[in-house]
């Protein structure tokens, strides 16, 4: 069991990964996991959280790996944050789909499909009671969606950023590969960065130690993953101050 007081956590926002979209796929969107997750979503806004997603663009293009191809790595980046706004987009519609009102952001202004990220855009749709996907990353490249997240936490006055993942929290290896890998309950962000704990990127890290924000990394894996988190229940790693 988690524990963290995660009942506090009025405002909070959601650090997907495109690859968590793509379920059993090898790329690309996948109907059934792009539904439950929109449902999870839908139902913590439902319980009086204040819901933003931060979402990735992995499963259609990445940027690093991009620019690995031969693509310089700031265009590599900008294909990337496209690949963000699809994501987001489609995200939209299944939390509507949910029964939930939501909006899509884009940090890289494209008004022909969705509003332009700002602060008080933004503000106005979580005190609406809708999900907002903030998609584009930063609208700057160099930086992760990690560090997007985080980067919204602060704007928004977030009281924790839930980091998504394939694995219920932090561990000292990659428990698939080492049987002796041990979960964490709780870590500094100090801890974090001084361990090179891959988790998240160190700007994203510091930038959370900065601004005093915690960090919950959980497993997106199964049914029910957010709102068990913000319930204070289910397996997590806590980084805090």
């Amino acid at each position: 069991m988690a524990d963290h007081a995660s009942k506090s956590y009025k405002r909070v926002v959601v650090k997907l990964s495109g690859e968590a979209l793509q379920g059993p796929s090898t790329h690309g969107l996948d109907a059934g996991t792009l539904a439950r997750i929109a449902k999870d979503l839908a139902a913590a806004s439902e319980a009086g959280h204040e819901v933003a997603v931060v979402v990735g663009g992995g499963n259609f293009f990445r940027g690093i790996k991009g620019a690995d191809s031969g693509i310089e790595r700031a265009r590599a980046d900008s294909i990337g944050m496209l690949a963000t706004v699809m994501n987001g987009l489609a995200l939209e519609q299944a939390i509507e789909m949910q029964g939930r009102q939501a909006r899509c952001l884009s940090a890289v202004p494209m008004p022909a499909l969705c509003e332009s990220f700002s602060r008080r855009a933004a503000l106005h749709h979580l005190a609406k009671g809708r999900v907002v996907i903030a998609a584009g990353g930063t609208g700057n490249p160099f930086f992760t969606t990690d560090t997007g997240a985080v980067l919204r936490a602060a704007e928004l006055s977030a009281d924790a950023v839930l980091k998504a993942t394939q694995v219920d929290g932090v561990y000292t290896a990659d428990p698939k590969r080492d049987p002796d890998a041990r979960r964490y309950e709780r870590l500094t962000h100090d801890e974090a960065i001084a361990q090179n704990l891959a988790v998240m990127d160190t700007a994203a890290f510091a930038l959370a130690r900065e601004n005093k924000i915690p960090i919950i990394v959980f497993s997106i894996a199964e049914a029910g993953a957010i709102a068990s988190v913000l319930s204070g229940g289910g397996r997590s790693t806590l980084v805090a101050p």
